[in-house]
């Protein structure tokens, strides 16, 4: 099975997740589909890529594959998984990626849809960024988008809480462009897609860069860099990092070690 289809016409290339079966989750095969999609459609002329799900979705996608999580004791999102290659995948191509979203977006999937320049959602859209609820450290990379796409304190409500937020509040918060009704949602962003095409490719595509440059120039000392990712390691070297993958895989409530009293934040290393 294509675990993503591709298709370029006019300029405009679209990628459409396709495995509903497992409501479009970010598998190794469909991450690499995505990346390896977008090399080909930029090789072959896109000015413009749009990232959707069939039509009808109720899920965009399940965001990361849990079944894929490594065991207890090695970073479950380093540089170069998949996830983290087919982000920056996004980031890099050189023309403007556009998430079409319908339906629910969850986990890593919203970092996907954060990462892409710009979204359009409808009524049914919805987002929950969900590692906290799987007991999973995210990486620095990925909260630094959020940080960089809405204000604190809505990140920290978003990853402490795990709980989806609504289409309508989604576009007050910045995280969709527009909001239009599922019937519009095509038509609406081939519209916007082909006045991307009306300028120029070339100042597009610096554009862009010049954005992810200016977009990631914030510095960070070697010590704060080895704090966080010691951090990071005390979460998925911990016994909750293994009860939130069981637990999701025999469909089941975690109950965290850390809750009954073990690894409590006053631990972590200062």
């Amino acid at each position: 099975m294509d675990h993503v289809l591709t298709d370029l016409n006019g300029g405009i290339g679209v990628i459409t997740l396709n495995n509903t079966a497992r409501r479009n989750c970010l598998s190794e095969a469909m991450l690499n589909g995505i990346e390896q999609s977008i090399q080909r459609l930029v090789a072959s002329g896109a000015r413009a890529i749009i990232l959707r799900a069939p039509k009808g979705s109720k899920v965009w996608s399940a965001g990361f594959d849990i079944r894929e999580l490594p065991d207890p004791g090695i970073d479950p999102l380093g540089y170069n998984d998949d996830l983290a290659t087919a982000l920056r995948a996004v980031q890099n191509c050189p023309v403007p990626v556009i998430a079409m979203i319908e339906g629910s977006v969850w986990g890593g999937a919203c970092d996907l849809a954060v990462t892409c320049d710009m979204a359009i959602g409808t009524p049914t859209t919805t987002f929950a960024i969900t590692p906290a609820k799987l007991g999973v450290p995210y990486t620095t990379t990925g909260l630094m988008r959020f940080i960089g796409a809405m204000p604190m304190h809505i990140v920290k409500e978003l990853f402490f809480t795990a709980q989806p937020i609504s289409a309508e509040r989604a576009r007050e918060l910045g995280l969709l462009n527009h909001l239009v009704d599922g019937e519009e949602l095509e038509a609406f962003t081939l519209a916007l897609v082909a006045r991307i095409l009306d300028n120029s490719p070339l100042a597009i595509s610096v554009l862009k860069e010049q954005l992810r440059v200016l977009g990631n120039s914030y510095s960070m000392s070697p010590e704060t860099q080895e704090r966080i990712q010691g951090l990071r390691r005390m979460v998925y070297q911990s016994p909750d990092y293994g009860e939130g993958k069981a637990a999701f895989v025999e469909k089941r409530k975690p109950v965290f070690p850390s809750s009954q009293g073990a690894g409590q934040p006053g631990s972590a290393p200062q």
